[in-house]
């Protein structure tokens, strides 16, 4: 950035300078005596805690001025050639060891600088204010931007510049230009800005682009996997994003598991690293180092391991100890303690034999409890506009599914002839699942550009049976799409998941 003399700021830009009519008229305007407006009131967002302060439309807090939330404070007419002169200067700002020569009835337009100048606050006589920076994320650029925005009401942001600028207009509570800050974050949503645009997001009570992130990452935590991104996910983070039922799980809930560990062990081993990638063990190898070192302790159990015990706890065990190779990768990785597996075992073995040999067909009612944390959560990609079907095999408790696709159409099929599951299917002549399903299509930065959701609904289908969930015909679809299921089928027992795993063949 560069050393900035203290005499950059009185230099007169010719091209920058307003017409001769617009200083007059600023000229008249000051004899007439400052305008003023009233500050708008803050409206709270339902369900957002927002401290002491109130919260704007955008999230973020605002601090009332002495005079209550209706004080006045001045508006200025734009005027950026003023700023960049010292010309009639009443104050003068020191911060970052450079001055600025500026104008309170400008400044005023800022919420903080409205509080300082007007209340009784020692600064309101003073001609000089020596500032300390409260927020690292603010710099000497972005502070000479923002007291620039307050003389012309224009500013350029860029998606680097961002969080230094939304930083800057927060202090000096700024809310016309948070805003913008806010526009600019959602409109630049990427694998590279998302996790730093969530965690200011979360600093400065921007809750609409707080939600914008999330939805992000859990559409694009499997589906776009990189070590930079994983490294980023902090483990407050990676715990909410996997405890999601909105979480796009392309595959089964092994994969969840597997991302996971990839996860675990790049927090664990770059950052200790000396920045070689030489250096970094192999992932089976460095966790075999942790349980060697811990006297073959599971390695949640032990101290470094416990940091991410939170994280892995929100995996649905039930849905991975089904499926036999699942089940042995578990054993052999001995991160999970078997205090943890135990009971799922257990709970399995008699959620199957309820499934074929209770006369209960499935759930009757849906409630919200078992909605969020409790169902079985998989899905796969379509690559193209092609007719084929897949089957989740093993679906053994009470389901023979066939999920097809074809003329844009998404059909559940039962076919009770299907019988490639590891312990077969229920014959019985009717079964009921609870599901969901989503259909969701996202462009190159990860933006989703098709969203189609059904609502949580009661499923029962006969021998044979089919039932149309989805039709896209009026839709405009990029391929790839990503088809996303979320299952609920034993009354009082959704946490119990089936033995299966996924499959797809051409449509015959």
């Amino acid at each position: 950035m560069g050393a900035l003399s203290s005499r950059m700021w009185s230099r007169r830009n010719p091209e920058e300078d307003e017409p001769v009519r617009e200083e007059a008229a600023v000229e008249a305007e000051e004899a007439a005596g400052p305008s003023v407006v009233q500050e708008e009131q803050a409206s709270e967002q339902p369900g957002v805690s927002t401290g002491q302060g109130s919260t704007g439309q955008g999230g973020h807090k605002r601090k009332g001025s002495p005079g209550g939330p209706l004080a006045k404070v001045p508006r200025r007419t734009p005027h950026k050639s003023l700023f960049l002169s010292s010309e009639n200067s009443d104050i003068k700002i020191f911060a970052f060891q450079k001055e600025w020569y500026l104008h309170k009835s400008y400044l005023c337009c800022s919420g903080y600088f409205a509080s300082m100048f007007c209340g009784a606050w020692r600064e309101s006589d003073m001609d000089t204010i020596e500032m300390q920076m409260p927020d690292e994320n603010i710099d000497l650029e972005a502070f000479h931007d923002v007291l620039g925005f307050l003389y012309s009401r224009r500013i350029v942001i860029s998606p680097p510049r961002v969080i230094a600028i939304l930083a800057t207009a927060s202090m000096l509570q700024l809310d016309e230009l948070i805003e913008q800050c806010e526009d600019m974050m959602r409109d630049s949503v990427t694998s590279e800005t998302v996790c730093n645009y969530y965690y200011s997001a979360e600093s400065y009570g921007l809750q609409s682009i707080r939600f914008v992130c999330c939805q992000w990452l859990l559409d694009n935590l499997m589906t776009r996997q990189n070590d930079e991104l994983l490294l980023e996910i902090n483990v407050d983070l990676m715990k909410e994003l996997i405890a999601s039922s909105d979480l796009l799980v392309v595959g089964v809930e092994m994969d969840v598991y597997t991302t996971l560990k990839k996860w675990m062990y790049l927090q664990l081993e770059v950052p200790t690293c000396s920045g070689s990638e030489r250096a970094l063990l192999p992932e089976e190898l460095s966790f075999a180092k942790f349980r060697s070192e811990s006297d073959n302790r599971p390695f949640l159990e032990t101290d470094r391991g416990r940091a991410f015990v939170s994280v892995f706890q929100r995996l649905r065990l039930p849905y991975i100890i089904c499926d036999l190779p699942s089940a042995c990768t578990i054993d052999q990785d001995g991160l999970i303690p078997a205090t943890w597996l135990t009971p799922v075992y257990k709970e399995q073995w008699l959620a199957l034999l309820r499934a074929e040999q209770s006369k209960e067909l499935g759930p009757v009612d849906i409630y919200v409890s078992d909605i969020h944390g409790n169902s079985m959560r998989c899905g796969g990609q379509l690559s193209t506009d092609e007719q084929c079907s897949w089957t989740w095999s093993g679906f053994n408790f009470g389901w023979d599914l066939v999920v097809c696709y074809t003329n844009r159409r998404i059909i559940f099929h039962r076919s009770a002839m299907n019988k490639s599951g590891g312990l077969g299917v229920s014959l019985l002549w009717q079964r009921k699942v609870a599901f969901r399903l989503r259909v969701i299509s996202l462009d190159s930065t990860g933006k989703s550009v098709l969203r189609r959701e059904t609502d949580y609904t009661v499923l029962s289908l006969r021998k044979d049976q089919q039932l149309e969930v989805v039709n896209l015909g009026n839709e405009e679809i990029t391929f790839p799409i990503y088809v996303a299921c979320n299952f609920l089928y034993l009354p009082g027992e959704s946490g119990a998941g089936p033995s299966w795993e996924s499959s797809r063949r051409p449509m015959n």
